[in-house]
């Protein structure tokens, strides 16, 4: 056996001989030399490694060794970072990119990031200017602040809010708002960071105001009222209404901050999306500065924003940690055009992919579903069958956590095989398809897939089957 190895190892070709064969010249071609040796080495190690393992007990043709080392320079050269498909019906889903950018914003990053940009260069001044201000006005038209200031997210904003009106002093949160959200982002933990002191009161089911009048000290900054996100609590629950904070702040002198998580600038009620009020109405109800997420219900890009009273707004403009959070080019570009949608809200329902998918109707949804399967069944082989079921979707991204949207699935089943290997097999698709199994079953959701995804999920799917079917 130990002579066996032996001879197989010796077959094994050194590089410099593997590269004399002709079949080897076209990856030279197509792909840079240092992959191609790379890839060649780490192809003949794992042979080896076959060999020694018992494994392996003959070597292969030398287009199979060739075909073994193609695969690893695609794997090597293909990007991490990947476009996929969302069947999982969770809308703005954090693990994959929260919200797609609308078809305004694409190109305005495009635009900017082909050349230069007057990203802080004031053209009726010929001076430099502020990054900020390319999208401030536009966040005052549409919260109705008085000042607005961007960074790269809303952990960011909170940190820079409270570094810039707390540092060192008092913030009276309640205690049922002391949240980790995805990430282990802690509101704990972000306080102690930005160098506030956190004064914790009520109970983690019930806060009233008192209990905030109560713990207001000489050194108190600020008094803090904190989104829940991705939990509710039900029951026998209480917590002091934004208004009465803001009038015991007023009464005090003490600003009130709202950290509104997702943030929303259209009343979605009327689609049965109820219970978030707009970053207006908080701001009509009294609160003197408001952060919020710039990709989830607003549908844009990754940015945390705070909009509010100038008084607060300004001096987080020249707070020394700004530099740190600002964000880039291509966000502020991406922002602009997201937030211009928003003049009318009928373009923003239809543009903006968040928007439109949230608020889908279940008659839209079946129709679509309907068109779906009608596409995939023409071309799909036989292998392959699709049912449709009622089912629920998600809004996601820390908002309406109790939240259930109607929804039609569609259940995916592939003869000879499981649920859980139909899964595996879409995962590790070209496009890879990403969806839920749930009483044993595969499912899509239609409401996060659209139209523009059909031909690329049924590419999917034939690779899918064509996978399962070898194995």
């Amino acid at each position: 056996m130990i002579t066996s190895q032996q001879d197989i190892l010796s077959q094994i070709p050194k590089v410099d001989r593997l590269f004399e064969w002709p079949d080897a010249l076209p990856l030279l071609e197509r792909f840079p030399r240092p992959e191609v040796l790379l890839a060649v080495r780490l192809t003949l190690d794992r042979l080896r490694e076959s060999v020694r393992s018992g494994a392996l007990t003959r070597l292969p043709e030398n287009s199979a060794v060739i075909a073994m080392i193609s695969a690893e320079l695609h794997r090597r050269c293909a990007p991490s970072l990947k476009r996929l498909i969302n069947g999982s019906g969770v809308v703005v889903h954090t693990n994959l990119g929260r919200s797609p950018l609308a078809h305004a914003a694409l190109q305005a990053v495009n635009t900017v990031s082909a050349g230069y940009s007057n990203l802080e260069f004031n053209l009726d001044t010929g001076e430099r200017g502020s990054r900020y201000s390319h999208v401030e006005d536009l966040l005052c038209e549409l919260t109705g602040s008085e000042a607005a200031l961007v960074v790269n997210n809303n952990a960011a904003a909170v940190i820079l809010a409270l570094s810039s009106l707390a540092q060192g002093r008092d913030v009276i949160v309640s205690r049922g708002e002391l949240v980790e959200i995805g990430g282990s982002f802690r509101i704990p933990d972000v306080m102690s960071q930005s160098g506030a002191r956190l004064v914790e009161v009520g109970c983690t089911n019930r806060t009233h105001i008192r209990d905030y009048l109560t713990a207001i000290t000489d050194s108190t900054a600020l008094l803090l009222k904190v989104h829940t996100s991705n939990f509710a609590i039900v029951g026998f629950t209480a917590e002091a209404p934004l208004a009465e904070m803001a009038a015991l702040g007023n009464k005090a002198g003490i600003p009130v901050m709202l950290d509104a998580g997702s943030g929303c600038l259209i009343d979605l009620s009327p689609y049965g999306i109820g219970g978030e009020p707009t970053v207006r109405q908080q701001l009509e109800t009294g609160a003197d500065i408001v952060t919020f997420s710039g990709d989830k219900l607003l549908g844009g890009p990754q940015a945390g924003i705070l909009v509010g009273k100038r008084a607060v707004i300004e001096p987080m403009k020249r707070h020394p940690l700004l530099r740190a959070l600002r964000m880039d080019k291509l966000n502020l570009a991406a922002l602009e055009a997201t937030l211009r949608l928003y003049r009318d809200q009928r373009q923003a329902l239809a543009e903006i992919p968040t928007l439109r998918m949230l608020t889908m109707s279940p008659k839209e949804l079946s129709g679509r579903a309907e068109r779906l399967v009608r596409y995939l069944r023409r071309r799909l082989p036989e292998s392959v069958a699709l049912v449709r079921h009622p089912g629920e979707s998600s809004a996601g991204g820390g908002s309406f956590p109790l939240l259930q949207l109607p929804t039609t699935l569609i259940e995916i089943k592939i003869a000879g095989t499981t649920p859980s290997r139909i899964e595996a097999a879409l995962r590790s698709c070209a496009i890879p398809v990403i969806g839920r199994i749930h009483r044993e079953r595969y499912l899509i959701d239609v409401r996060t897939i659209a139209d523009a995804d059909f031909a690329a999920l049924l590419d999917s799917l034939q690779e899918a089957a064509i996978l399962l079917a070898e194995k």
